[in-house]
């Protein structure tokens, strides 16, 4: 059994965050995204993963990544030179894939940890010719959708219909045997210009292959837009984060802290109020700071007299005297943030990297 983690793309719906990096690598709780699904094969069992990377984005993805090694697995990374669609990416990776049955995950998805090792057993054990996941959603025209009928018989696959026949959405996780490649051979690219995975697993329903399906139960969230990656961040928070602080982390006696929160190694932490869950990286300096729940601050990062919820920081970002409260906001690496007199009394922010941003009255 093989894994495939698609990693390329764009990142638009991101930008300008993603203008300066891959979306796959935005962090989620200080850890970025594409790590929890190579932590989800490596849980499962699954060790052999090949990832696809853009020319755009992938030497970031590899330096970053690596071999694999530290997750216990072997990555092989597998260049799409264009994002021509899903079933482009399992078509250029075909090559490492070979006739090995494999997942497909795609790599800015987030499922709850453990779902996928039950999903795993089910299509060893039946050995279907393909497996997807489904859930309900309460926007399904911006997902591919499946239709079923009374006795949850996959009917048909629509990639983003504009009039959806059911509320079902496809999970960025699937599973296929060696057949999918005879689908992809047969597929022609859609209106979109791509070869879209939902008209390889169509065409063989079409072909009267089994085509299984399960209901998702867990979390699942596609985090390519802001809010959905702070939903992200929260829900890793508040169901996995544990109480660790840096033994070599420095507390001053007038810092309180309460909920569960997590402090890295080196950080300096003076004057301040903390309220969980957070979590703090290393080598960060914080002074005079209200940080409340749900939030992330990326390694090597300073905050003066800065007030902050439910917000993700990336590294080495500098938020200096900024006496309103900051909230959902998802703020770039080595940004600089100051403000002026006569400023607003919240702030709502998605900041790209390397920004030098002040606030000021008109």
């Amino acid at each position: 059994m093989k894994a495939l983690i698609l990693s390329g793309g764009k990142g638009t719906r991101l930008r300008p965050l993603t203008y300066t990096g891959a979306k796959q690598l935005v962090p989620v709780a200080n850890k970025p995204i594409l790590w929890y699904g190579i932590e989800e094969m490596a849980n499962a069992g699954i060790t052999d993963i090949g990832i696809i990377i853009s020319p755009e984005t992938g030497a970031e993805v590899q330096n970053k990544t690596g071999n694999g090694e530290k997750f216990g697995v072997n990555i092989t990374y597998i260049l799409q030179d264009q994002p021509a669609g899903l079933a482009h990416a399992v078509k250029v990776a075909r090559d490492f894939l070979k006739d090995s049955p494999f997942v497909m995950y795609l790599g800015d998805n987030l499922i709850q940890q453990g779902d996928l090792s039950s999903f795993l057993d089910k299509f060893i054990q039946q050995q279907p010719d393909t497996l997807i996941l489904l859930r309900e959603v309460n926007n399904p025209s911006a997902f591919g959708v499946a239709k079923i009928d009374e006795h949850g018989r996959v009917l048909q696959l629509i990639e983003k219909p504009k009039i959806p026949p059911s509320n079902l959405a496809l999970v960025g996780v699937y599973f296929f045997s060696d057949i999918i490649h005879y689908a992809i051979d047969n597929i022609q690219p859609s209106p979109r210009g791509e070869l879209e995975i939902t008209d390889a697993i169509q065409y063989l329903i079409d072909q009267e292959k089994q085509v299984s399906a399960c209901n998702l139960a867990g979390w699942w969230l596609d985090t390519g837009k802001k809010d959905d990656l702070l939903e992200a961040n929260r829900l890793i928070l508040d169901t996995y984060l544990k109480t660790s602080i840096a033994i070599d982390s420095q507390i001053d006696p007038q810092t309180k802290i309460s909920g569960r929160v997590q402090i890295g190694h080196g950080s300096i932490i003076n004057n301040c109020t903390i309220r969980g869950p957070v979590v703090i990286g290393d080598n960060c300096h914080l002074e005079n700071c209200f940080i409340g729940p749900y939030t992330s601050i990326g390694d090597h990062s300073t905050l003066i007299e800065s007030d902050l919820e439910h917000s993700v920081i990336l590294d080495s970002a500098r938020i200096e005297k900024i006496n309103q409260r900051i909230i959902d906001s998802l703020i770039g690496q080595r940004t600089r943030l100051t403000v002026a007199p006569h400023h607003p009394k919240a702030l709502r922010l998605l900041i790209g990297d390397d920004s030098q941003i002040e606030l000021t009255a008109i």
